[in-house]
Parts: structure tokens; C-alpha cells; sequence
């Protein structure tokens, strides 16, 4: 049937096997008929044959003369056993008798002894013709023998061919009544056949269509024993099997994929012909490319030139050193490329695109990256980000030097006086003097080395928070006993201000008491003499925070940066050493980290700095630093 404009497989194969049907049958009906017709003639005109020996050997028996009524009343009475329109005709030709005219008639019809059967009969002794009788003026088939009588000469014996053809048409007319019935039979067995053909055809389409959508589930469905039953099974081996390996190359593609996004380290793959073919996140971010050419010359995504000669020298065959080089508009960051040659694979990348034609096998979107086989030889870059490691080096390096500085100048200072009292010089009373300078400067060590002994501890994991509900107001107020002394021998002011909605805290009293005696001593150490120092906590939704604001000259913008750095100084000419570690505020900031808080600094308008640490109200039970 047609459906959408189209022939179905099913119709095409209905019509192609009627038609075979109808052609056969039409040829065989053909035949059939051809063959009836020239069986029935030749059956007529034998009997034709027979009737006029039969004829002939009846009048051959009466050997009288007779008249002619006599022999015309015989014509008619043979002709009328026969059924068939029987002429006597004499030797000369005249017809002396005919079953099919009257007396009158027959003594004026035409001398018959030059008609075709009659010259037959005369040469063989037997004359068969097929024509129009002239005498009853339709088409006849005549017979003519001899015969042995006194009058008559030949007996012919004639049929008209309307009786013929009454005959053969009623074989035409059951031949062909058969042959309608084999034709509705045909049709409907072709329609049997091509339905049931067509189901299977329609099952198969199906099962196409749902593996050309990506389901590629096995449909488990009885394609039967045929040959077309062989064909569906192989081609659904053919799809599962191709389903599978596509399923494995996905899953490979997947890992490729997540190792690739999961790299701190930046990959560039980049073909035989110089066209970039794979970036990966980290490197579009260390090269601050956010669009990368996919497909491209590598030289309009990646600008700088180390990368560029070593990519040159890759693909030149050569194995070029490791080069650094910092990416364009952050001239902070250092990163170092190395590249090696690789017979690398035909990387098919679509630009921030969902790749595969199924679904079911395709990647998510956002992916930026996909590998697809194929052969060239292209090189590989691999960029690694040590910013951090040259500016923990560097941390290094000034820790080193600064500590070096730190217990340098007070191992001078003591070997100095010590050697003014080896000196033996002085009296007693400089020498008290010496004494109390070295004890001074030893003292200074011991904070020192006992600073730098708890920073290391707490970042090493071995000071855990033991956190308990606090008094806020109580640990401040103790807080500022401990440097009451401190203040009052600068002539300083302390001021405290506990909100009540932080009354009560849950952290480490003690890690806590420490970062914040650090922070007032640090007020004390470097605010002006008769200023005042301000003590506050407040809370800040779900936090609670503890200021120490001064009245002093405030912190550079450079500097508040890096004021929590180990030994960093805001006065780098240490002019006025008020006798500090450098440690005091790197300790704070690691103490409030271990709480899950934060510390920060901030010039306040009206003059001098303010220190604040965030902390959350609900602290951690335990941590770890």
C-alpha cells in the first residue's frame, strides 16, 4: 500500500508476484487455447473424415441406378444421421444431391468439379478445403471422397464453422473461467506471502531506525530461518558488535577525558601540519585562552614565543630543553613548557561541543576536548604552573634569612658584652648593665625559638582545637590583665566592648586567648604613647568577630597584604625594634584558621589599623591544623 508518497516493500512485492502470476497464467492460457483450437480442429475435420467414408461406403452398397430425387432424398436422410450437410457429386462435376437444398436447388447449383476438396479427392482419394460456400454464403469445412456407384462419383461432407468455433468456445469459455480462478488464487497467495514479508521487512526497518537513533538494546526478536532472516541476524551482530566497540571507546574516551580535565597540568597536542588539535582546561588557563582555534594554526591561539620554538623544534625532529616563560598579561606567574615528539592521533575537537552522532555514546556538554583514531606525528606540549613553588622557595629563602637575621642580632649584642665583661674593664655597675642587655637578648631568643617552634607544631597537624563554651567577655577581660603592664608602661588606654549575642563562644579558650594577646600586644607595640586601644566583639550572622583597633599611623596599602607573613615588618628599616618576633601575627592567622575563621586587617578612617578575626559561632568540636 502507499504510505507517505511511497511504495511499501510489501505492495512492490504484492504486485511483482501478481504480475509474475498474470503473466504466467495469460501465457499459459495462450497456449492452452492455441493448442484446444488446433486439437478441436483436427478432431472436426477427422470426424468429417470418417462421417464421409461413412457415407461414401453406405451409398457404395447400392449399386442401382437411381434419379435424381431419388439421391437427393438419400443426401438428406444421411446428412440428418450425421448432422452435417452432405453433396453428392457426379464425375462431370454436376451435384446430384444435397442434404442442405431442395430438389430445385440442386438442379441449378454450380458444377462443383473444379472445388478444391474435389480435386483433392480425385488426386489422393481424399479433399479437405476451408472456405465460404457460395451456396449457403458462410464459411464451411468440407470433406470429399471417392465413392463406387453408378452416379455418384464423390460423397462431400461439409460443417459450417460457426459450429466449430460453438464448440471451441466453450473450452475458451472453461479455460478461461480456470484460469480467473487460478488468477484469484495467485493474488491472494501473493498477498499472504507479501504480507507476512512485508511484517518482517517493517520489523527490521524498526529495529534500523531505533539503532540509527543510538538505542542500540538487542530486540531480541525471531528473524526466522530464511535467507532474509540470515541477513537481519547478521547485520544486528554487526550493529551489537559495533555498539560494543563504540561503547569501549566511549568509556576509553571518558577516562582520557577526565584524566585530561582532572590535570593540574596543562596538555597542548598540536599535528604534523602545525594545527592545534587539543587544549585542555588547565592550560587555556594558564595561557588565558578562552577560546581556543580547534582545528587551527597552533601560532593563533598560543602567542608566546617559547612555546612556539618548541613546538618548531619538535616537529623539526630535535628534543628541545624545558623553557619558562610567564603567560601573557601576568608577568607573576612562571610557567615551564616541555615538549616531545609523538605519533599522536587524529584529535577530532569540536569547539565546545557535544561530540559522537548517538547520543547514548556522546559526551557532555562543555566538553571541551575528544580523541579520535588516526595516524601523524605531531608534538605534545605539557605546561606546568610553579608559581607557587618559586614563591614558596622564595617564602623559603626569606625565612632563612630572616631568621638568620632574627638571632643574629641578638647573639651579637650578647657576644659583645660579654666580651666588655671579659674585658674586666667596666665597673660594677655597667656591668649590671652588660647583664641585664644579655638577659634581655636572651630572652628575645627564647620567644624566638619558641615562636618558631609552636608555628611549626601547628602546622605540622600537632596543636588539635580542644573547643569548649567560653565566656567571651571573660576571656577578653583576662586577655587584657595579661598586657595591662604593657600598656600602662606606654601610658596606653585599653577599652573593651562584648556584645550580647556573643556572649558565650564554642572554640579553644586558650588558642584563642593566645591570638588575641597577640594582636593587643601588637596594638601596644606600635600605636603612639597616650592613645587608646579598642577591644571589641560583635557578631556578624553566623560568625563571631574580635577586633583590636589602634590609634597609630595605619598600614600601607602595599603592606596589608603581607602582614601576616612570617617576620614581615611594616618598618623595614628597624629603626624602633619594640623587641617583636616577627612571628606574632603569622601565629594569629594559623590559630583562627584552625577555628575555620579568618583574620584581617583594615586602616580605619579616622586613623590607625583594625584587626579583626571571623569566627564561626558553631566551632568544629575538633580540628587539626
Amino acid at each position: 500500500m502507499p504510505s507517505g508518497g511511497r511504495s511499501t516493500f510489501q505492495t512492490k512485492f504484492f504486485f511483482a508476484a501478481l504480475s509474475t502470476a498474470i503473466i504466467a497464467l495469460a501465457v499459459a492460457g495462450v497456449l492452452f487455447a492455441t493448442t484446444m483450437r488446433r486439437q478441436t480442429d483436427e478432431r472436426i475435420a477427422s470426424t468429417l473424415v470418417s462421417e464421409a467414408r461413412l457415407a461414401a461406403e453406405l451409398i457404395a452398397r447400392d449399386t442401382r441406378p437411381a434419379s435424381i430425387a431419388e439421391l437427393d432424398e438419400e443426401a438428406d436422410r444421411i446428412g440428418a444421421l450425421i448432422g452435417a450437410r452432405v453433396t453428392f457429386v457426379a464425375s462431370d462435376g454436376r451435384v446430384l444431391g444435397d442434404s442442405s437444398e431442395t430438389l430445385d436447388a440442386v438442379l441449378h447449383m454450380e458444377n462443383h468439379l473444379h472445388r478444391p476438396e474435389i480435386v483433392d479427392a480425385t488426386a489422393t482419394g481424399l479433399g479437405r478445403s476451408r472456405r465460404v460456400s457460395t451456396t449457403v454464403n458462410m464459411e464451411m469445412l468440407y470433406v470429399a471422397v471417392p465413392v463406387t456407384h453408378p452416379s455418384i462419383a464423390f460423397v462431400r461432407v461439409a460443417l459450417p464453422l460457426t459450429d466449430v468455433r460453438h464448440q471451441l468456445q466453450a473450452v475458451l469459455t472453461a479455460t478461461g473461467t480456470a484460469l480467473g480462478l487460478a488468477l484469484l488464487g495467485g493474488g491472494a497467495i501473493a498477498w499472504l506471502f507479501s504480507a507476512r514479508i512485508g511484517r518482517r521487512v517493517r520489523v527490521i526497518a524498526e529495529v534500523a531506525r531505533r539503532y540509527h537513533s543510538g538505542d542500540l538494546t538487542p530486540p531480541g526478536l525471531n528473524y526466522g530461518r530464511d535467507e532474509l532472516g540470515t541477513v537481519a541476524r547478521a547485520l544486528d551482530e554487526s550493529v551489537q558488535e559495533i555498539g560494543r566497540r563504540l561503547g569501549e571507546q566511549a568509556r576509553d574516551r571518558s577516562r582520557m577525558e577526565a584524566i585530561l580535565a582532572g590535570m593540574v597540568e596543562g596538555v597542548i597536542v598540536v599535528d604534523a601540519q602545525e594545527r592545534l588539535q587539543l587544549m585542555n582546561d588547565a592550560a587555556r588557563q594558564m595561557l588565558k585562552v578562552p577560546d581556543p582555534l580547534i582545528g587551527r594554526h597552533y601560532a593563533e591561539t598560543i602567542r608566546p614565543p617559547a612555546v612556539a620554538e618548541l613546538v618548531a623544534a619538535t616537529l623539526a625532529g630535535r628534543q628541545p630543553e624545558a623553557a619558562q616563560f610567564s603567560p601573557p598579561r601576568d608577568s607573576s606567574r612562571t610557567i615551564i613548557a616541555r615538549a616531545a615528539a609523538a605519533t599522536t592521533s587524529e584529535i577530532a575537537v569540536g569547539p565546545y561541543s557535544t561530540l559522537g552522532p548517538l547520543g547514548a555514546l556522546g559526551t557532555k556538554p562543555g566538553t571541551r576536548f575528544a580523541l579520535a583514531p588516526g595516524v601523524g606525528y605531531g608534538a605534545v606540549l605539557v605546561l606546568h604552573d610553579i608559581t607557587d613553588l618559586r614563591r614558596a622557595d622564595q617564602i623559603r629563602r626569606d625565612f632563612v634569612a630572616n631568621v638568620s637575621h632574627e638571632l643574629r642580632t641578638p647573639l651579637t649584642a650578647i657576644r659583645g658584652y660579654v666580651e666588655a665583661l671579659l674585658d674586666g674593664d667596666a665597673s660594677p655597675e655597667e656591668q649590671q648593665g652588660f647583664l641585664e642587655i644579655i638577659a634581655r637578648q636572651t630572652q628575645r631568643m627564647e620567644r624566638l625559638v619558641k615562636d618558631l617552634l609552636r608555628l611549626a607544631r601547628i602546622e605540622a597537624g600537632q596543636e588539635p582545637l580542644d573547643v569548649t563554651t567560653c565566656d567571651t567577655r571573660a576571656l577578653v577581660h583576662t586577655v587584657v590583665d595579661d598586657v595591662t603592664s604593657l600598656a600602662d608602661a606606654r601610658d596606653q588606654r585599653l577599652t573593651v566592648s562584648v556584645s550580647n549575642d556573643v556572649q558565650m563562644l564554642r572554640a579553644d579558650a586558650a588558642k584563642l586567648h593566645d591570638a588575641l594577646r597577640n594582636l593587643v600586644a601588637n596594638a601596644i607595640a606600635y600605636a603612639p604613647e597616650h592613645t587608646t586601644i579598642a577591644i571589641a566583639a560583635t557578631r556578624a550572622g553566623y560568625r563571631a568577630e574580635l577586633s583590636v583597633s589602634d590609634e597609630g599611623p595605619g598600614i600601607p596599602e602595599a603592606d596589608l597584604g603581607r602582614v601576616f607573613e612570617r617576620f614581615y615588618r611594616v618598618d623595614k628599616s628597624r629603626a624602633r625594634d619594640p623587641g617583636g618576633t616577627g612571628l606574632g601575627l603569622a601565629i594569629v592567622r594559623h590559630l583562627v584558621e584552625l577555628h575555620g575563621g579568618d583574620v584581617r586587617v583594615e586602616n580605619r578612617p579616622e586613623g590607625g589599623a583594625k584587626f579583626t578575626m571571623s569566627i564561626p559561632l558553631g566551632a568544629r568540636t575538633s580540628r587539626s591544623a
